[in-house]
């Protein structure tokens, strides 16, 4: 089968809308898809199809101004995530490099013997990226570096995971020996498998803020956070479920992390004013229960 759909123009596009049975002055509906790509805002009236209607008509009483409000709430979701995300990021970062530097050396991670989860072919593939990454850089420390110890062809660690990647961190960590995933997942009082996990879904979120995708009603069943167990954490069970599957497992590790990371941040404030703010908007689509404020994870 191909696709064959027509370009339609902005004011087609209002009036596709419109027949489909959406309220809304065209005017401002096409101010806003002029703006707003019809296809990024059509996850946001997605909820509200008629599953009964053949034609993709809309519930009747679906009124724009309530699709905009969903749109702008997961806008400001995205950059408090992503301004949680950075925070951890930075401070994984530093655990990682200073835990590997101090066993192996500045250097250590030159050597394919001190990353042992790596397979060889792997390690130098992870090299060549950091040395594209140095050999493009315009930073003022690698320029200073470079001038400097011009006998040097490789930056330490420490400079290095400054250009690294979230992926490329993530896989640093990953492939570290067990004792370092152990040391540092420790800081966060969780076992290095389920830090790992969440070290992924991390990274995927962060992909996702940084294409400024959608996250209000995503699902995370392909790459969920490990939620601890219950027989060592029941403060993730009692008196609330925390699942990995919805934003609300992913908002709980985020908060959970950033009281080691920056206990001192409003983070939280921050989101429960959003949520005031935005009232109408249904919790449940992010997995958020009735109760989830009882949770011991967000108190």
């Amino acid at each position: 089968m191909r696709y064959n759909k027509p370009s339609l123009t902005f004011s087609q596009q209002a009036d596709k809308l419109l027949g489909r049975g959406l309220i809304a002055d065209r005017t401002t509906l096409i101010k806003r898809l002029e703006m707003v790509n019809y296809y990024r805002l059509s996850a946001y009236w997605h909820t509200f199809r008629d599953l009964t209607a053949s034609n993709d008509a809309l519930l009747p009483n679906t009124d724009f101004n309530v699709v905009w409000r969903r749109y702008t709430f997961d806008r400001r979701l995205r950059l408090l995530v992503i301004d949680a995300i950075e925070r951890i990021e930075v401070a994984v970062r530093t655990q990682l490099t200073n835990i590997h530097t101090l066993q192996y050396g500045a250097f250590g991670y030159l050597s394919h013997q001190n990353l042992s989860g790596m397979s060889k072919g792997l390690h130098v593939e992870f090299l060549k990226k950091i040395r594209n990454e140095a050999s493009r850089s315009k930073e003022d420390f690698i320029q200073h570096y470079t001038g400097k110890y011009t006998s040097e062809n490789d930056l330490p660690l420490w400079m290095a995971c400054e250009l690294m990647s979230f992926g490329c961190l993530l896989t640093l960590f990953r492939l570290s020996e067990k004792s370092i995933k152990v040391q540092i997942a420790s800081e966060y009082g969780v076992q290095a498998k389920v830090f790992e996990s969440w070290l992924l879904t991390l990274n995927f979120v962060r992909n996702i803020c940084a294409h400024h995708g959608r996250l209000w009603n995503r699902g995370f069943n392909h790459k969920p956070p490990a939620i601890p167990r219950n027989n060592k954490h029941p403060d993730w069970h009692i008196p609330v479920a925390i699942k990995g599957d919805r934003m609300f497992g992913v908002m709980s590790v985020l908060y959970y992390m950033l009281k080691y990371v920056a206990p001192q941040s409003n983070w939280k404030g921050r989101f429960e004013e959003l949520l005031d703010e935005y009232s109408d908007v249904p919790m449940a689509f992010m997995g958020f229960p009735d109760d989830w404020r009882s949770s011991p994870i967000w108190k």
